[in-house]
């Protein structure tokens, strides 16, 4: 009788660590850092994404609902620039144009995982690695030449992340973002050719591709088979 219970306890206590591990491995939240190569597309530059590469770098905010998506928030920081001399294409009267800019932008994005991502709970297969894709909406700021100039942004991109540790995480990412303005290379590019057209179709893209780290906080509440 004393042999049952005292193995009974252990059994407990043996289930109940392995709730808590499971408790310790899902979380809410996950703030994290990248830094990478920027790149630039427009006027002053319409072939090679990173003929003139730049630095970058991001801070971000996520929101994780389930192992399968995320609802993200990012800072981005980067430097670009461009010069038309690098090209065949010339400008009216021959001239050239090369510009250095100052980008930023704030945007919230959605994140697919392609697989279930996590540590642990063997039930929901889930795995330490997957690819993934993003696209979301921003606003865009650009410093060019003492001018500045504000616009929407659409950033679309794809990577891949791998959990080395419960709450840790590294990811390698390429985007490129949509700025629905002609400003990011300058006012003196907004209109080389004088051909008007609709903010929709101008030229002006920013890439960038980085390598980043995250860590996950908040625990999740998850009290399974709760009965009142």
């Amino acid at each position: 009788m004393r042999t049952a219970a005292i193995s009974a306890v252990i059994l407990c206590l043996a289930s109940a660590a392995t709730a808590q591990n499971v408790d310790d491995d899902s979380f809410r939240f996950d703030a994290g850092v990248n830094i990478g190569m920027s790149g630039y597309l427009g006027d002053a530059n319409q072939s090679s994404i990173f003929s003139r590469p730049g630095f970058g770098g991001q801070l971000s905010l996520r929101y994780l609902p389930n192992t399968r998506m995320a609802f993200r928030g990012v800072l981005t920081a980067a430097s670009i620039s461009g010069n038309t001399a690098d090209w065949d294409n010339k400008l009216p009267d021959g001239q050239d144009y090369k510009f250095t800019s100052s980008v930023y932008d704030l945007s919230v994005r959605y994140e697919f995982n392609f697989f279930a991502y996590g540590i642990g709970e063997t039930y929901k297969k889930l795995r330490r690695w997957t690819p993934y894709v993003t696209a979301g909406i921003g606003v865009n700021l650009a410093s060019c030449d003492g001018s500045t100039a504000i616009a929407p942004s659409i950033p679309l991109g794809l990577g891949v992340k791998y959990k080395f540790r419960p709450r840790w995480n590294l990811m390698a990412e390429f985007t490129m973002t949509k700025v629905f303005g002609d400003k990011v290379d300058g006012s003196a590019l907004s209109d080389p050719y004088g051909i008007k057209s609709s903010f929709i179709k101008n030229t002006d893209w920013v890439s960038m591709i980085s390598i980043g780290i995250s860590y996950e906080f908040s625990r999740r509440c998850s009290t399974c088979h709760y009965v009142d």
